[in-house]
C-alpha cells in the first residue's frame, strides 16, 4: 500500500432518509484499501475467537469446569453486545477514522489485562472489555460500505466481512500454534502488539470523510436504534437470521475441541487450529454473495445458504469417524454462514446511507445474542448428551432459521 493511496477516494455528501449527511465514493475504492479494511477487521474480530480451541487450557489455568468453561466465550459476546448498543452507533455522529483508531489502542489494552489476568474475575472482565472493544469491526465496515460507490458496495461489503468471518476462523489457527508453543497467554499479548500496529497503520491511511456529522444527542442516537427496529422489517428479519446462523456457528466451533482433544483423535492445539483453515476456505467462497445482492438475488441466495448450513450437520456429526466428513461439514457450514452474513449487511446498508452505523449495530446485537447463547448451550449440552447432542442442536436451530426465511419470502410474495 502507499502513502497516498486514500486520495482516490472521493467523497462526496449524500442525503439519506432520515435527513443525516451519508458519504459516498464517486470513484471505486482502491484494492489496497479494501485489504486494509478486510486485515483490520479480521484481527479486530478475532481477539473475540482467540478462546476457542484453548478452552481447556483456560480452564486448567484457573480451575473451570468442563461444563461451565463456555462462560469465557459467552462473557466476550455479551461484551460485543454492550459495544453494539453504546459504540457502534457513534460511528454516525463522530470522526470514524478518530473513533476506529482509539478504539484498537483501548483494544490493545484489554488484550494485555487477559494476557496477565491472575484470577477468573480478572480474566472473565478483560474479555467482556475485549468483547466491547472489539465491536470496532462493525465501525469499519460501516466506514468501507459509506465510502464505497454504490455500484460496488456489495462486493466490498462482501471482501470486508469475508476478512471478518475469515478472522474468527483463523484465530483458532493462530491461538492453537501459540499455545502449543508459549501457552494461551502468549496468544493475547501477541495479539496485542499486532492489535496496536494495526491502529498505526490505519491512523495513516484511512481517508477521512468532509462535510459536518450529524447533531444528534446520544440518548437519542441510542432510541433511534429502536425506532429502526420499529419501522424496518427487512432490519428484523434479518437481526433474527444473524441471531439464529451465529448460534449455530458457535454451537459448533465453541465445542469442537473437546471430541478433537479425546481418543481416538487426540488432536493437539494447534493440529484443531488448523481446522480454521478448512472453515477459511469457505469462508472465501461465500465472498460472492455480496455481488449477487447487488444484483437482487439476496432472496435466493439467503435460502440456498440456509439449506446447505442445515445439511452441514450431517458430516459434522461423523467427526469421532472421520475427519474428512468434518472437513466437509465445516467448508459447508461455514460458506452458508458467510453468505447468509454478508448478504444481510448488503441488503440492510441500502435502507438508510445517513445511519448505516445504527443499522450494522441494531443487526449486530442480534449476531452477539446468538453467539453468545450458542457457545454456553454448546458446552453445556456436550457435557449432557455428547457430541451428538451438540449436532441435533446445531441443526435444531439451523432449521429455525431456513424455516423463518421461508415464512418470510412467502409474506413478501403474497
Amino acid at each position: 500500500m502507499t502513502a497516498d493511496a486514500p486520495a482516490a477516494v472521493v467523497a462526496t455528501p449524500d442525503a439519506s432518509a432520515s435527513g443525516s449527511p451519508g458519504r459516498v465514493a464517486s470513484r471505486a475504492l482502491p484494492r489496497p484499501l479494501v485489504a486494509l479494511f478486510a486485515l483490520a477487521c479480521g484481527l479486530a474480530v478475532a481477539n473475540v475467537y482467540y478462546a476457542h480451541p484453548v478452552l481447556d487450557a483456560i480452564a486448567a489455568s484457573f480451575g473451570i469446569s468442563q461444563a461451565t468453561v463456555g462462560i469465557v466465550v459467552t462473557v466476550t459476546q455479551i461484551g460485543y453486545g454492550i459495544g453494539l448498543v453504546l459504540l457502534v452507533p457513534l460511528g454516525d455522529v463522530l470522526d470514524r477514522r478518530r473513533l476506529i483508531v482509539t478504539q484498537l489502542v483501548l483494544s490493545t489494552v484489554a488484550l494485555v489485562v487477559v494476557g496477565f489476568a491472575p484470577s477468573t474475575v480478572v480474566l472473565l472482565a478483560g474479555m467482556v472489555m475485549v468483547g466491547v472493544l472489539a465491536v470496532v469491526t462493525q465501525v469499519l465496515v460501516a466506514f468501507a460500505a459509506t465510502v464505497a460507490g454504490e455500484h460496488e458496495r456489495g462486493a466490498v461489503v462482501g471482501t470486508v466481512t469475508s476478512g471478518v468471518v475469515i478472522g474468527i476462523l483463523l484465530a483458532r489457527t493462530f491461538a492453537g500454534a501459540i499455545t502449543d508453543v508459549a501457552g494461551w497467554r502468549a496468544v493475547y499479548l501477541v495479539s496485542a502488539a499486532l492489535t496496536l500496529t494495526v491502529s498505526a497503520l490505519l491512523s495513516r491511511y484511512l481517508p477521512s470523510l468532509p462535510g459536518p456529522a450529524p447533531r444528534i444527542g446520544y440518548r437519542r442516537l441510542l432510541r433511534s436504534m429502536l425506532t429502526l427496529y420499529a419501522t424496518e422489517r427487512m432490519l428484523r428479519i434479518r437481526a433474527a437470521l444473524a441471531m439464529l446462523i451465529f448460534a449455530a456457528f458457535n454451537v459448533l466451533w465453541t465445542s469442537l475441541l473437546l471430541p478433537l482433544r479425546e481418543p481416538p483423535h487426540s488432536m493437539s492445539h494447534g493440529a484443531i487450529g488448523l481446522l480454521g483453515l478448512v472453515g477459511a476456505a469457505g469462508a472465501l467462497g461465500a465472498a460472492r454473495a455480496g455481488r449477487l445482492a447487488d444484483r437482487g438475488l439476496g432472496g435466493v441466495t439467503t435460502g440456498v445458504a440456509l439449506a446447505l448450513l442445515l445439511v452441514s450437520w450431517l458430516p459434522i456429526a461423523l467427526v469421532r469417524h472421520s475427519l474428512l466428513a468434518l472437513v466437509v461439514g465445516l467448508v459447508t457450514l461455514d460458506l452458508a454462514v458467510q453468505a447468509v452474513h454478508v448478504t444481510s449487511q448488503s441488503m440492510i446498508y441500502k435502507i438508510d446511507p445517513g445511519a448505516r452505523s445504527r443499522l450494522v449495530g441494531a443487526y449486530m446485537v442480534f449476531y452477539s445474542i446468538g453467539s453468545a447463547g450458542g457457545a454456553i448451550g454448546s458446552t453445556a449440552v456436550y457435557a449432557r448428551a455428547g457430541w451428538t447432542g451438540v449436532c441435533v442442536l446445531g441443526a435444531a436451530i439451523s432449521g429455525m432459521a431456513l424455516a423463518l426465511w421461508a415464512i418470510a419470502e412467502r409474506r413478501r410474495s403474497g
